[in-house]
Order: C-alpha cells, then structure tokens, then sequence
C-alpha cells in the first residue's frame, strides 16, 4: 500500500515537472513576448522574466526590442539632372510594438528593407547630383520620413536614415575632377593678383618715400648687398641705381642747356660748308656769270682801257686770262 502511495507520488511530482517544463519560459530582458492562445492573442505583452503559459494551447513569440541595423543595396537611378548614380543606404529601426509588428505584418525586417529601396529610388530621382553629394543630411532626413510613415502603422519606430556612398561614373568623375582643379587654379590666380596689387602699392609708397629722402636708396643698396653677400655665394652680384650711371654719363661735359647751344651752333656751320661759295663769287669785286662748255669755265675778258679785246675760251685745264 505504501509502495503504491509513494509510486503515485513520484509520477505526480514527475508530471509536474514535465509540465513546469513545458509551461515555463523566459523572456530576456531585450524581448517582449506575444501569447498567442488557440491562435488569437491573449492578454498583455510578457514583460522579461520567467512566464508560464499553458502547453498545446498557448504560444508564446519573443519579438527583439533592440535597434537593427539594415544596410540598403545599392540602387541605381538618375538624378534630376540626367546623371546615371548609384547609392547605397542604411537604415536604423527598432520595434516598438511587439504584437503589431507580429499581426500587420508577415516579416517587418523584410518590409522594412524593400520600402527603404524603394524610397531610395524615389529620393534619387527627385535630387540634383550636388544634393547627394554636399547636402545628404537634408536627404536623409526625407529618406527617414518616407520610410517611416508606413513603418509606424507596423509598430516600428525608424531612428535614422543614412545614405553610405554615391558611386559616380568614370566619365563624370573625370569631368569633375577637371572643374575641381579649374576652381583651384582660378582662386590661385585671383589670390596671386590680388597680391601683386598689394605689392605694387607698397613699392609706390616705398619709392615715393625714398624718392624725398635720396640716402634711403643708399641705405637699400646696402641691405641688398648684405642680403647677397650672406649666401655664401662666389659671385657677388652688385645692382648699380639708375641715378648713379646718369651721373656718370654727365662727368666731363657741359650742362644740358650749354649741351644743346653748342649742338645748334655745330649743325648750322655744317649746313654752311656743305653749301660752298656761290659760282662767280670774288671776295671784294663783282659776280662774274660763267658759262661752262667743256671741264674748264669760261672767263669773259674786262676792260682795262686799251683796245678792244676778244673773249677767250678756256680748252684747258685753267682759263687764259688776258
């Protein structure tokens, strides 16, 4: 009798330990479950801890309340302004639902997943090439909206969008390579001539101050002797002002007013040379007209108050003066 007695308390005790062990589960603390009773859901959500359900009758699903993290494939669309891109995304989410994102919808990550494609697409397509490449925080924030506004009926809290990269086309990056460095160059120069003026203002002031105080030039002359004679150089190189060879240029001739006079005085004696004495011209006596018909001129005879004479004509070298 005895034996029989402890033979049923032993299978009791035994069946309630298979059934505390089928009945018994545990939700983490990162988990919330959902009773599911014959199918329907029953009660609250399980909060963490140890929670004993019914076996054969009840299931209870544990859903994860921890952010995930779903990268987005890369989708490749144009751009508002006819440019071929493709781009890649991340998308941040957690649940915040537990039995909505079980009973609206079959696989919320999958979902999640294709609506973040297809807002990927749509925010391609309606942005300029430099919006993805400069003002990607303004995208994102566009990408989480349109992703969110359905995700919150599933019982899902999207927390951030984030757009990875932007892969571009060899030809385009090229492109924008050389506009990149035309930029540069363009900025180089505006900076290199603006320098150029500032420079040339200084030397202005510069030359205009050593201009009232001739010593400075001196001065400067020294300085840049110094300047050279510090490097170590074998030549020395020695700049000679202006002021100085025209200085020496003048050494030993007159001033530039008596300079001149003398030029005028010089030009006109060579003008008179050149002339010669005018033909027939004795010095203190009468013009004689002379007719020239052979390499010697003809001499007309004068009349000295005897008989008449006859001209005559000079055949030879020098005339025949009666």
């Amino acid at each position: 009798m005895v034996a029989d007695l402890l033979v049923a308390v032993a299978a009791a005790g035994s069946a309630g330990v298979v059934y505390l062990a089928a009945a018994a589960r545990v939700v983490k603390q990162y988990e919330r479950g959902v009773l599911f009773r014959l199918g329907r859901v029953s009660g609250d959500v399980r909060t963490p801890g140890l929670n004993l359900i019914i076996p054969f009758v009840d299931r209870l699903q544990k859903v994860n309340l921890q952010i995930v993290t779903l990268p987005v494939p890369a989708q490749e669309g144009i751009t508002r302004d006819n440019v071929t891109v493709r781009v890649d995304a991340v998308v941040y989410f957690r649940v915040v639902d537990a039995a909505s994102a079980l009973v609206k919808v079959e696989d919320y990550k999958f979902a999640v997943s294709q609506m973040a494609q297809t807002s990927l697409r749509s925010i391609i397509g309606k942005s300029d090439l430099d919006d993805l490449l400069s003002d990607r925080e303004k995208l994102n924030q566009g990408l989480e909206l349109m992703i969110d506004s359905p995700a919150v009926g599933w019982g899902i809290q999207v927390d951030r969008v984030e757009i990875k990269d932007v892969s571009l086309p060899d030809t385009m990056k090229r492109s924008m390579a050389r506009q990149a460095e035309a930029d540069r160059e363009r900025r180089a120069r505006i900076i290199n001539a603006d320098a150029e003026l500032q420079a040339s203002k200084k030397l202005a002031e510069a030359a205009q101050q050593m201009a009232e105080t001739p010593t400075a030039l001196q001065l400067r002359l020294l300085q840049t002797v110094m300047a050279v004679a510090a490097e170590k150089n074998s030549t020395l190189v020695l700049p000679i002002p202006v002021e100085l060879l025209h200085f020496l240029e003048r050494g030993g001739r007159p001033s530039p007013p008596d300079r001149d006079r003398d030029r005028d005085r010089d030009r006109d004696q060579g003008q008179e040379q050149d002339r010669g004495p005018s033909p027939g011209h004795t010095d203190g006596g009468p013009q004689l007209p002379v007719t020239g018909t052979g390499s010697a001129p003809q001499v007309p005879v004068i009349d000295t108050g005897g008989p008449p004479q006859t001209p005559v004509t000079g055949t030879g070298s020098a005339p025949r003066v009666p």
